[in-house]
């Protein structure tokens, strides 16, 4: 039987690597740019433009007008029929909008304009209120589910704290990625991360409970094999259930990535990368972590510190 909990060191030592790159690029976006990413026109504020034209458009075909001119952090949406679009960009000087509108109207034709406002940073914020809120009590709903669901096994608390930091690595990977490609690539933090984070959030907490539900079912069957036998005997019997519900995602969001639109291609990297990390912590950070908690790892880690310090 492959030994996948023995091997646990060396996956915190990955986990531990990545999120370390992850908060260094978090850290050189604080320095040069005051926050830890780089923000849309959602935290910011910005211009909310909303033109209807002669002829369908395409969000990508209209955005491409604002990036030719600087404003590369542009979004743009259309109706059904295609006729409308809304835009929203960073605040535009009076004699830029005259030439951007040109430049419009050359491409589509004369557009009627319907809506030309100044958009404040309120709603950004509220929005990541909302989500930080939203994202604590998820883990304490979580907590408390976990050890309700698990209170017939020894230690039902260990169960939920090991999905938390799960969860909590997954955020950090996925943030970390994002702020390094906002140094590298220019992404500009929306509404949108935020909701791939918490989307990311939903589907490592799911293949962590699927893990221990099956660590649950086979303690009792199995009551004369050590823990960590048992545990890694778990883990085999789930493993091609985690990774196909978690392959037909990234599936789809590869397919997004090549062939969607721009607008969408951040958001779907962001939840790629999420449910990358999601599928990797559930298995090798998540499990092996309650394997090292039971068995007394970090215990002993801490005595053999205290020791080295007294033998200084």
């Amino acid at each position: 039987m492959f030994d996948i909990v023995g091997k646990r060191k060396w996956y915190f030592l990955l986990s531990g690597v990545l999120i370390t790159l992850g908060i260094i690029a978090m850290i050189i976006s604080l320095t040069q740019f005051g926050t830890i990413f780089r923000l849309s026109i959602d935290f910011t504020g910005g211009t909310l433009w909303e033109l209807r034209f002669p002829q369908p458009v395409t969000p990508a075909e209209v955005r491409e007008v604002f990036v030719d001119r600087g404003y590369s952090d542009t979004t743009v949406q259309t109706t059904t029929d295609g006729y409308t679009a809304l835009i929203r960009c960073k605040p535009l000087e009076p004699e830029v909008k005259t030439q951007i509108a040109q430049a419009l109207f050359d491409k589509f034709g004369k557009a009627e304009e319907l809506r030309y406002e100044t958009v404040g940073p309120t709603i950004g914020a509220i929005v990541t209120r909302t989500a930080f809120i939203a994202t604590i009590a998820a883990a304490l709903v979580i907590l408390v589910f976990i050890i309700l669901a698990f209170r017939r096994v020894p230690n039902a608390f260990r169960y939920g704290v090991c999905a938390i930091v799960a969860m909590v690595h997954d955020v950090l990977v996925a943030s970390g990625f994002f702020a390094l490609m906002g140094l590298i690539a220019g992404w500009e933090v929306d509404a949108l991360f935020l909701t791939a984070i918490l989307t990311v959030i939903g589907f490592s907490v799911q293949d962590t409970i699927v893990v221990f539900d099956r660590i649950r079912e086979n303690i009792p069957k199995r009551r004369g094999e050590p823990f960590e036998v048992i545990v890694n005997r778990s883990l085999l019997e789930t493993l091609h259930r985690s990774l196909a519900t978690q392959l037909n995602a990234i599936f789809v969001l590869i397919a997004i990535l090549l062939f969607g639109g721009q607008t969408m291609k951040q958001f779907a990297s962001v939840l790629l990368v999420g449910m990358i990390s999601g599928t990797y912590s559930s298995i090798f950070n998540a499990v092996p972590l309650l394997v090292s908690w039971e068995l007394g790892d970090f215990g002993r880690l801490f005595r053999r510190r205290a020791d080295k310090r007294a033998a200084a």
